[in-house]
């Protein structure tokens, strides 16, 4: 009797538990075709993350090759940055040797300049400016100043003492005239290099005229070397608006 009881119970249980999965299986299929879709869903989202992934790592490469490239350029620019300051530096360096260039041939000019011009050394000149006096006799050789300059290239003439001064080392040639006028007195100089009496010119006067005496000299003169004219004592000189009483000189070459 137990026996048939428990054969009876379980058959009622296994009775409902029939049913109940009979109930349950239209949830089950539910369940099955939401597994599907997730299943399908995550296969396409593994599919776009690789096909992602690729693209990044694509893009990293990219990235790289970009990167790469900008170092490349920064490389290229620092190079023609300095490149440039070479350039530039050595623009400046030829600048300033230009500049010491024609500073030196500049001065190589002045200098030239400045020998050129004493090498040109050339005067004339007579006693009086103005007015037609007569000059002695005096007691004593007394230098005469010939005022009336015509010519005085270089300088080297001196209107003030009558004396020329030699610039340089050279040879020089000198003239000078002496007139007399009237019958009191004769004419009479000296052609004289610093104290030393080079050459003389003398004229006695005639009765009742004028006199005339030159002379002339090639010196060999060192610089400051000085050549002027002096009256003798005791003998008069002559000049006027005419110009009788002259002194020249000029440079013939340097030595």
């Amino acid at each position: 009797m137990k026996v048939l009881v428990l054969l009876m119970l379980v058959c009622s249980v296994y009775t409902n538990e029939i049913k109940t999965l009979s109930d349950q299986q239209p949830c089950l299929q539910d369940v099955h075709a939401a597994l599907r879709e997730i299943t399908a869903s995550l296969t396409e989202t593994k599919v776009e993350m690789r096909y992602l992934q690729a693209e990044n790592k694509d893009q990293q490469t990219e990235a790289e090759t970009l990167k790469k490239q900008l170092q490349d350029q920064q490389t290229e620019a620092e190079t023609l940055k300095k490149q440039l300051q070479d350039q530039q530096t050595e623009a400046e360096t030829l600048k300033k040797q230009l500049q010491e260039q024609a500073a030196n041939q500049q001065t190589e000019v002045d200098e030239l300049k400045k020998q050129l011009q004493g090498k040109q050394v050339a005067f004339s000149a007579s006693l009086l400016a103005s007015g037609s006096p007569t000059i002695g006799p005096l007691s004593q050789h007394t230098p005469l100043v010939y005022k009336h300059v015509v010519t005085n290239i270089g300088n080297t003439y001196s209107p003030v003492t009558g004396a020329f001064t030699a610039p340089l080392k050279g040879a020089y040639h000198f003239e000078m005239y002496i007139h007399g006028h009237g019958s009191s007195y004769d004419t009479a100089a000296y052609l004289v290099k610093n104290t030393e009496n080079i050459f003389f010119a003398r004229e006695y006067q005639p009765s009742g005229g004028g006199q005339s005496a030159s002379n002339g000299a090639t010196l060999l003169l060192e610089a400051g070397d000085v050549v002027s004219v002096h009256l003798r004592a005791g003998y008069g000189v002559y000049d006027d608006t005419d110009h009788y009483t002259t002194f020249s000189g000029h440079l013939l070459f340097t030595m």
